[in-house]
């Protein structure tokens, strides 16, 4: 693995996106946005998507009943969290659509006033066989708490904008 080199900011879409051709197979990205999650995070999306887990919404069950003694953060919120964050820095106007994901794992908890830190690896990449303008590639998500600690990780498959496809502006 080896970090990514800097797209001169022309090169870029308009919103700062990278272009499939931009994307070298091994590199990774360190993410520059970092970001503290909150009880209110919890709370709003866990209320938002319906899930009623105390797990993440009731301290006192999680005080009571849990080996963690605190609400844990939703995952799928988790999740939403460590590839937006990604967004920025690799796809912001350059993913067509995200074709799914797979190998999504949660090594260790994630709480309220933790930290997430993220990179993006570049794992594979190729031409679409359909459409020309654009490529499929396979990105991994990882996060890391303040602490260094790997909270979350998965595989991304994305549909993207190749340079020069009539629409990518």
């Amino acid at each position: 693995m080896s970090e990514t080199k800097p797209v001169p900011e022309a090169a870029r879409h308009p919103r700062g996106g990278l272009f499939y051709e931009d994307l070298e197979v091994g590199s990774v990205i360190p993410h520059r946005l970092t970001r503290t999650v909150t009880q209110m995070d919890n709370m709003l999306f866990s209320n938002l998507t319906l899930n009623p887990q105390p797990l993440h919404i009731d301290a006192h069950f999680c005080a009571t009943e849990t080996e963690w003694g605190r609400p844990l953060m939703n995952s799928l919120f988790t999740l939403g969290l460590m590839i937006g964050i990604s967004v920025n820095d690799t796809t912001l106007g350059t993913t067509i659509a995200n074709l799914g994901m797979t190998e999504v794992r949660f090594p260790a908890p994630l709480f309220e006033g933790d930290t997430v830190r993220v990179t993006t690896e570049v794992v594979a990449k190729r031409v679409s066989r359909s459409r020309p303008d654009a490529g499929v590639v396979d990105f991994v998500h990882r996060a890391w708490k303040q602490d260094g600690t790997l909270v979350a990780e998965c595989r991304r498959q994305a549909f993207m904008r190749r340079r020069g496809s009539g629409d990518a502006t």
